[in-house]
């Protein structure tokens, strides 16, 4: 068996604002890494070669400890899955749009149908597309307005950096690269006019570009000045708006083009107030806008047409506090908005003319809802989405108007599965300052506590993102063989509304890992386990979570699992030439100018706070084309945990240097990390395979 691979350390120091720490792995962060996202092989040789032993050594120690185990869970995680699996069409004018798969195809095939019957007709096949790359990601399908035409992003390196081709859906005649080194989100003005996101030469998001598909002409039609700001494009479901979006992460602002009108520059609905969002939909003769100005959880206004500044809006859905408004859809006869209130979703339907109000709720302890809003918005049809943790997806078409429910589709799980083998709980943690953190739980019904039961946490808790209590599929190679798994919802996220995002933000960020670990301990005081006996699990921020709690508390854990991780913060947060750096400071603080900043992010960045204690085995993965999360911050963790710890505990770091933060895009190839992640936790925690 190989020996891990030894960095080489260097005595590399920093000083900033006064104070100055050690970066002994510096060295690993390539001068040429934005080249390297385009193109692996560029990467300096010495750093490649580190990689390439990384790599190599996982990829044998693993087959040491675990044998055949990862080839075996593979084969049931794919076993889970629907081999010819398809969603249910969605109707626009004419047609109805969905996707499917082909027995033993990696990636989807967009397809569409005559609305009132007839044959199919494939649009973009995923799989001929692919063939050849080495990575490949479909990333959007967009057809014109009047169908003529697709639209499709793709990216064949994984650095995020998108092309756009566009096809002739009658003759299937295609136009390759019409736009290059654009976001995956195009949308279409009129039927030979397309606009994107072109990406600047830090790799963000900057600028709006129109392009004549007839003539080839690029306009620019919006430029971001903010470096720390992201834009975005899309259509108004209504077909009139094309809608910019431009955001960082605590304040919005919203510009339109009138695709009926004469003027082809943007229109802004209402100038940017700092630490205030607002993001707009089209209704007829109005503007119905969610916005947090004067409403910390958000409340729904609306406005005219012509509107240009707040003193307009008026209140459709006033605050509430502690119930997060978190989308809206507007249709023709009816307000959608999708809502959570002590991390339980719920949809509430509203009547435009009667402003009478229903919701939509379901009985179990924990679930998931997802509204999905369509092609059309002058239908009476709302489609939605309703799973648990231990219940499959289960798509519903429900009549706005009289409420009646069909439903369309539930996953298919073809190895079987019975929800009423399983429970799914939702408790309550208390975090040091007394807060109640919710904790979504799973297992087999046949488990009781015994006090060692093997368990798997999960965290997030970044970007106000929520994590739901969805069902996934591949977590139950674990849960069949007696782990409990469980869902730490903790503050960086906004399951008890906007308060819970604000207050695991900035100098507030170490309220989240004091979260994750109240939730750890709260299984144990349960009697599910015990300390020593739970793998710790994120990935990306969630990355920086377990890299943290890994520092503080490594007693806890029985193994860590870091996916793409996000664990040199003090380094990255200070480096103004990453992609991402200015567009996060509102989040994390900015250490290059801010000493409370610096002292904050310096106390639990995970790269500089690895101590000579004993750690639990560490499972690692990152990508060399990851333009989110640079495989750097992995290896320099990794690099320095083997200098520091007193253990002989396995690292393994699995290096993917053909593809970026999403890992292998194919359908299958994705589960093949998936499985060698659950083999090495299935052996850390001394379950048997």
């Amino acid at each position: 068996m190989s020996t891990p691979p030894v960095a080489r350390r260097d005595d590399t120091t920093i000083t900033q604002l006064d104070r100055t720490r050690p970066d002994p792995y510096r060295w690993m962060k390539d001068p040429n890494w934005q080249a390297a996202l385009t193109d692996p092989a560029v990467l300096d040789p010495a750093i490649r070669s580190h990689l390439v032993a990384e790599r190599d050594h996982a990829a044998e120690r693993l087959e040491a400890l675990t044998g055949d185990l990862p080839e075996r869970l593979h084969a049931e995680l794919k076993a889970r899955l629907e081999p010819d699996e398809s969603t249910v069409p969605a109707p626009d004018g004419p047609w109805a749009y969905y996707h499917r798969y082909r027995e033993g195809g990696e990636y989807p095939i967009v397809c569409r149908r005559p609305r009132d019957g007839g044959p199919e007709q494939i649009v973009v096949d995923g799989d001929a597309r692919a063939e050849g790359s080495a990575f490949y990601s479909l990333a959007a399908v967009e057809h014109a307005p009047d169908h003529a035409r697709a639209a499709v992003s793709e990216d064949r390196v994984g650095n995020e950096e998108y092309r756009v081709a566009v096809v002739d859906l009658t003759t299937g005649d295609e136009t390759p690269d019409v736009l290059t080194r654009v976001t995956p989100g195009v949308a279409w003005g009129g039927p030979g006019e397309l606009y994107a996101v072109r990406l600047d030469e830090h790799h963000r998001p900057n600028q709006v570009v129109r392009l004549d598909l007839a003539s080839g002409e690029e306009t620019v039609v919006y430029t971001e000045p903010d470096p720390g700001w992201f834009v975005s494009v899309g259509r108004s479901r209504s077909g009139r708006f094309v809608v910019i979006q431009t955001a960082d992460h605590d304040t919005s602002e919203v510009h339109v083009i009138d695709l009926t009108g004469d003027d082809p520059n943007p229109r802004c609905l209402a100038a940017r107030v700092p630490r205030t969002e607002y993001h707009a939909q089209h209704h007829r003769d109005r503007w119905v806008i969610r916005t947090n100005r004067d409403a910390e959880d958000f409340r729904i206004v609306t406005a005219p047409l012509d509107a240009t500044d707040d003193s307009e809006w008026v209140d459709l859905v006033a605050h509430r506090p502690g119930i997060l408004v978190n989308a809206h859809v507007a249709f023709g006869d009816h307000l959608v908005r999708l809502e959570t209130e002590d991390a339980l979703p719920r949809i509430v339907v509203r009547d435009w003319a009667t402003g009478d109000e229903r919701s939509l709720a379901f009985d179990e302890e924990a679930y998931a809802l997802g509204v999905q809003p369509g092609f059309e918005q002058d239908t009476t049809t709302l489609r939605f989405h309703y799973s648990s943790p231990s219940t499959p997806t289960r798509t519903y078409d429900e009549d706005l108007t009289t409420g009646e429910r069909v439903l369309r589709k539930e996953q298919v799980i073809p190895s079987g599965h019975d929800p009423a083998d399983y429970t799914v709980r939702r408790v309550a943690a208390t975090a040091p300052d007394g807060e109640s953190v919710p904790l979504t739980i799973l297992h087999r019904a046949d488990l009781e506590p015994t006090g060692d039961h093997p368990a798997v946490l999960y965290g997030y808790g970044a970007y106000g993102y929520s994590m739901p209590a969805s069902f996934s599929p591949h977590v139950f190679s674990l849960v069949d063989r007696g782990v409990v798994y469980a869902i730490a919802h903790v503050r960086g996220g906004m399951e008890k509304g906007y308060r819970w995002y604000r207050e695991g933000s900035r100098e507030h960020r170490p309220n989240t890992h004091a979260d994750f670990i109240a939730c750890a301990e709260r299984l144990i005081e349960l009697g599910w386990t015990r300390a020593g006996r739970i793998a710790c699990h994120g990935r990306s921020a969630g990355g920086l979570l377990v890299g943290a709690v890994a520092n503080q508390r490594p007693d806890l854990w029985g193994v860590v699992l870091a996916d793409v991780p996000f664990v040199d913060a003090l380094n990255t947060m200070s480096d103004e030439s990453l992609p991402l750096t200015p567009p996060e400071w509102p989040l994390w603080g900015n250490p290059t100018t801010d000493v409370a900043a610096y002292e904050v992010i310096a106390g639990y960045s995970p790269y500089d706070n690895v101590r000579a204690v004993d750690y639990p085995p560490v499972f690692v993965t990152a990508g060399v084309s990851d333009p989110r999360v640079t495989y750097w911050e992995a290896a320099k963790w990794v690099a320095r945990l083997r200098e520091l710890k007193t253990d002989d505990n396995p690292i393994l770091f699995r290096v993917n240097v053909d593809a970026g933060h999403f890992g292998s895009t194919g359908r299958y190839e994705y589960l093949e990390e998936e499985a060698a992640r659950d083999a090495f936790t299935l052996w850390a925690l001394g379950v048997a395979g």
